[in-house]
């Protein structure tokens, strides 16, 4: 008797079976998904394209605290019972996004194991990248935090092959991803493109040798 073998758990597929409060929406880039201070009341899956996500503080001042793409979830929030958004979410170029209601997700995890695996697995992988990110700000240069924005945005690091053109994004919100200003931001950006770690007219295309940027003098690991 053959045995069959297990297809891998694709959550695309199993997100267009969800019956209930689910809708697909085709968004435009620097298009609002949700403001800070929103209702938190549904789950959203990015089919395919890439998100910013800022806050703004009291005074006003503006900050981008992580950028998703395509196979992330966000504003799971409001299943730890977050009652409003704490932060806004903004499209960085054309994107499809699967929103699900808090309902009918919380059903979801409850009733399909390799769902709640699949989604345990995300916030594990959230949670670290927030440490990754938080370590990056206190110890690393603007240099190499720009670096490491660009090879993220360029998913270098995650399944599949990287997406070495990035859709363009202006040097003023790079400097707030990292932060600083324009003007270092743009000094970086040339000392990168002539050095042939990237090839930037408008769009950037990141090369894998920028790798080399963010690993130079990281501490040796004694094994």
């Amino acid at each position: 008797m053959s045995r069959k073998t297990k297809r891998p758990f694709d959550p695309k597929v199993f997100l267009s079976k969800v019956n209930g409060g689910r809708s697909v929406i085709d968004y435009p880039k620097d298009k609002i998904v949700f403001r800070q201070g929103d209702p938190a009341d549904a789950v959203f899956y990015i089919e395919s394209g890439k998100v910013k996500k800022t806050v703004v503080s009291e005074h006003g001042k503006e900050a981008v605290v992580a950028l998703l793409g395509s196979g992330d979830f966000f504003g799971e929030g409001c299943l730890a019972g977050e009652a409003i958004r704490l932060s806004t979410v903004s499209t960085l170029n054309k994107c499809v996004i699967a929103r699900i209601s808090k309902a009918d997700i919380t059903r979801v995890i409850h009733e399909e194991p390799t769902f709640a695996e699949l989604f345990i697995s995300h916030l594990l992988a959230r949670n670290s990248r927030v440490e990754e990110d938080l370590v990056d700000q206190l110890f690393n240069s603007s240099e190499k935090r720009l670096a490491r924005t660009l090879l993220l945005l360029a998913n270098f690091g995650k399944e599949g092959r990287p997406e070495p053109i990035i859709a363009k994004i202006s040097q003023e919100t790079l400097a707030e991803m990292i932060g600083t200003t324009r003007s270092r931001v743009s000094f970086f950006m040339n000392k990168f493109r002539e050095l042939g770690l990237i090839s930037y007219n408008g769009s950037i295309e990141v090369h894998s040798s920028l790798l080399n940027v963010v690993l130079r003098d990281q501490p040796k690991i004694n094994r």
